[in-house]
């Protein structure tokens, strides 16, 4: 800390940026910077002494948080983001649990656990069918497959058994290869692992400390002898399908039983969760881990010294038996998934129904006059009674979530599958040889999500036309109330406004197209079993539809090509997101969101930057309050959420000294309506206690993320909540005018999502925090 602390009444503003991942001059608004705390991953920053302008509004001293490089940081971690992208939806959907108050909520995040399992299995199943089943055992006893390929020939004249194990090492070393990615950058927060305090009583409370309990490591010992054991049994399987022997047998049992052992494991939840360190859970995990490594080696070995004679047949035996029962479980557990959130929504609708209005509707409505207002259309587009939205992922989330993630992990590794077969498979087809084609699992599984994908893309396209009139209505109504004087000059403009607002308000409608996918998957992936009885798609479709064949078959390719041009875009955007401002705008919401939460399902996704951020900033905020500052906390977008978790932490002296602002924040329009077990009006609130309600919400119609927090009332309108509450959300015009201002010729920008500390407005909000927290210092502070 290089500035000296002022007097007991000096307020600190202290800025978080959102996604937009900007430089400290541009959170701070100022040309110069220098580096106070941290490091260059996460640091404090503040204006360089010595130049003019280094205060804020009001003469609050400026200090910026920027911390866009803990959930990105150099392009090796940006590339694991993208190829970790299942397993960190699927660990997302684990946080979109019911409420605390729903019975499901134990039985949701077995589930998941489940489902993350299988995603393991299914990433060594896929690298097993290409190492496996196409290269080592379709391939290298293909003459036609080995001309012409000489990092292949060399293995033509090699026992059957040795030329497994030594392609096995390919999915080993795949499976180790995804577990460093997803484990040994989460060694860089070691430091940051014990909060300041924790004096919240909600769960969201304690974000900044999950990721640092045995959980993970746990989980990765679960995960890492799950994924060994289903490469074991994959060569056993294959070496008895040739002829079993005492030892092969043996072996099968022996791995199996590992397996079953991580599979109840994981679902245990006092196991996995609640013992502490150093307990006989850490003992157990642990020992399966290193007995499963003992028994692959064991299994390399045994199979590649066996004498027993192999039968060479189509297809590695017991692979694409593997394939369907992994799949179609993955299915089976969907459905409990889904029938059990829709459970616990028709209960917490009916607990809804059952408690009194939150406010006096009578009073927010008595104003008959046609003054626009979104309350109407907030109601239409699901915002419940209880104020927090009950849209279609409210409730959903975690099994639409999930389907989503384990329908692209189908898909990718499926079409991993799908491009290496093509690709040997050329030469084979221009000598008249045997195809090599991947199992029918795999066909069966391009084909649901070239169906899902058209039923996604159709439902888009209804959606946008269904809701175009009410949006522009809506959009139209702002506008002419926020421009009721605007020259005809200014149509064009006005025209854009429209536009933007009726774009921002589409935001809630992408949930649907969420459920839309997710379903088409959840109900097409038992299409997997079709393959284990040797159904193909394309006679199959044609025989219950009379599509012909080639039709289907020609659908499968677009397919294939589709999930990669996918998995380039994925790429392409792993690889901008966070060097391009404009593009992680976009993009980075989906990471940022994701990598907030800390790796309770599944051990392989990314890790949970909040480990770092959230104590950081908390121990940040007691410094500057012992050094006698009150601190101005502003957040802007995803920034307003790590500051709700850790005011959240803080112990009420420290919030004492405490004022927040947030702008463009999605804690209600996101987070209430995914989150609903950690973001809900209780939580809300306690926010709002904690720092004495001085607490402003700037919020814009044009803006597709943030919205309201308490109150979505114009100015003319009451709130729609009593209390202090009902203070808190200030609706911004936007934009300021729609001409130009005199001396320019250009009209005022439309901001949407993006912060605009610049805006007068934002300058008015910090000043009277401001002056509230100074006033609550002086009152304070006082000597004896």
């Amino acid at each position: 800390m290089t500035s000296q602390p002022g007097t007991s009444d000096d307020v600190v503003e202290l800025r978080v940026h959102g996604v937009s991942g900007a430089d400290a001059e541009q959170i701070l608004d100022r040309p110069h910077s220098h580096q106070v705390a941290g490091d260059r991953n996460g640091g404090f920053y503040r204006p360089r002494p010595g130049y003019p302008d280094t205060r804020g509004p009001a003469g609050v001293t400026m200090e910026a948080y920027r911390w866009s490089e803990l959930p990105s940081g150099t392009t090796v971690r940006t590339l694991s983001l993208m190829f970790l992208l299942p397993f960190m939806l699927c660990n997302v959907a684990i946080w979109m649990r019911p409420a605390p108050g729903d019975n499901a909520g134990s039985g949701v995040k077995a589930l998941c656990r489940l489902l993350a399992l299988s995603l393991t299995m299914l990433y060594v199943l896929a690298a097993m069918g290409v190492a496996l089943d196409l290269l080592a055992w379709r391939c290298v006893p293909n003459p036609s497959c080995l001309a012409g390929r000489p990092w292949l020939s060399w293995l033509s004249d090699r026992p059957t058994g040795l030329t497994l194990a030594v392609f096995a090492l390919l999915p080993f070393g795949a499976l180790m290869l995804v577990w460093l990615l997803g484990v040994r950058p989460g060694r860089n927060f070691d430091a940051f692992h014990n909060p300041v305090s924790t004096s919240g009583s909600h769960q969201l409370s304690a974000v900044g400390q999950w990721d640092s309990a045995p959980t993970v490591d746990r989980l990765c010992s679960l995960h890492g002898a799950a994924g060994l054991m289903t490469l074991a049994l994959g060569l056993v399987a294959a070496r008895i399908g040739s002829g079993p022997s005492p030892l092969s047998v043996t072996l099968a049992v022996v791995s199996g039983a590992v397996l079953v052992a991580s599979i109840v494991l994981v679902c245990a939840h006092p196991f996995v969760d609640l013992l502490p360190t150093g307990s006989y859970a850490d003992r157990i995990s642990s020992g399966l881990r290193n007995l499963a490594f003992a028994l692959i080696a064991v299994v390399l070995v045994a199979v590649s010294v066996d004498p027993t004679p192999w039968r060479i047949r189509d297809g590695l035996p017991g692979y694409a038996t593997a394939v369907g029962l992994v799949i179609s479980s993955q299915a089976v557990l969907l459905i409990l998934l889904g029938t059990g959130a829709l459970i616990a929504r028709s209960r917490r609708r009916q607990d809804t129904a059952d408690r009194p209005e939150p406010f006096d509707r009578a009073d927010a409505g008595r104003d008959a006059r046609p003054v626009p207002s979104v309350e109407p259309d907030e109601a239409r587009r699901g915002f419940g009674r209880d104020g927090l939205g009950a849209g279609p992922l409210r409730g959903l989330g975690a099994p639409v979530i999930a389907a989503s993630a384990t329908g692209l992990a189908v898909a990718i590794s499926a079409d991993l599958v799908y491009r290496v077969a093509d690709f040997l498979n050329r030469r084979a087809d221009a000598d008249g040889e045997r195809e090599i084609s991947p199992p029918l699992g795999y066909k069966w599984a391009i084909f649901v999500f070239l169906v899902a994908a058209a039923a996604t893309l159709l439902a888009a396209l209804i959606i946008v036309l269904a809701s175009r009139v009410p949006r522009m209505r809506t959009a139209r109504a702002t506008v002419a109330h926020d421009f009721p004087d605007a020259p005809p000059a200014a149509r064009y403009r006005l025209h854009q406004v429209e536009r933007m607002i009726a774009r921002a308000r589409f935001t809630e409608r992408v949930e649907s197209l969420a459920v839309v996918y997710a379903c088409v998957v959840g109900v097409g992936m038992p299409s997997s079993l079709l393959g284990m009885l040797g159904l193909a798609p394309d006679t199959t479709v044609q025989q219950l539809t009379g599509i012909p064949a080639a039709a289907t078959s020609f659908g499968i390719q677009i397919g294939s090509f589709l999930i990669a041009a996918v998995l380039l875009a994925l790429l392409v955007g792993g690889v901008f997101a966070y060097r391009t401002s404009r593009f992680r705008r976009y993009v980075g919401v989906l990471w940022d969101l994701g990598t907030f939460w800390p790796r309770l399902a599944h051990p392989f996704a990314p890790p949970c930057y909040a480990e770092r951020a959230v104590p950081e900033l908390g121990r940040r905020i007691v410094y500057l309050t012992e050094q006698g500052h009150g601190v101005l906390l502003t957040g802007h977008s995803h920034g307003s959420v790590l500051l709700a978790a850790t005011i959240l932490q803080l112990p009420p002296e420290v919030c004492g000294r405490l004022a927040l602002l947030t702008y463009g924040s999605p804690l209600r329009r996101l987070y209430a309506r995914l989150f609903p077990a950690y973001v809900s009006d209780e939580v809300l609130r306690d926010v709002g206690d904690r720092v004495n309600w001085r607490w402003i919400n700037l919020w814009r119609d044009t803006d597709p993320i943030g919205s309201w927090v308490f109150s979505p009332h114009r100015p003319e309108r009451p709130p729609t909540v009593s209390g202090a509450a009902g203070r808190v959300d200030r609706r911004l015009r936007d934009p300021v005018g729609v001409v130009p201002p005199p001396g320019d010729s250009v009209p005022h920008p439309i901001v949407g999502h993006w912060p605009g500390e610049s805006d007068p407005r934002f300058e008015t909000a910090v000043a009277e925090l401001a002056s509230r927290l100074r006033a609550r210092l002086r009152k304070h502070d006082k000597p004896a």
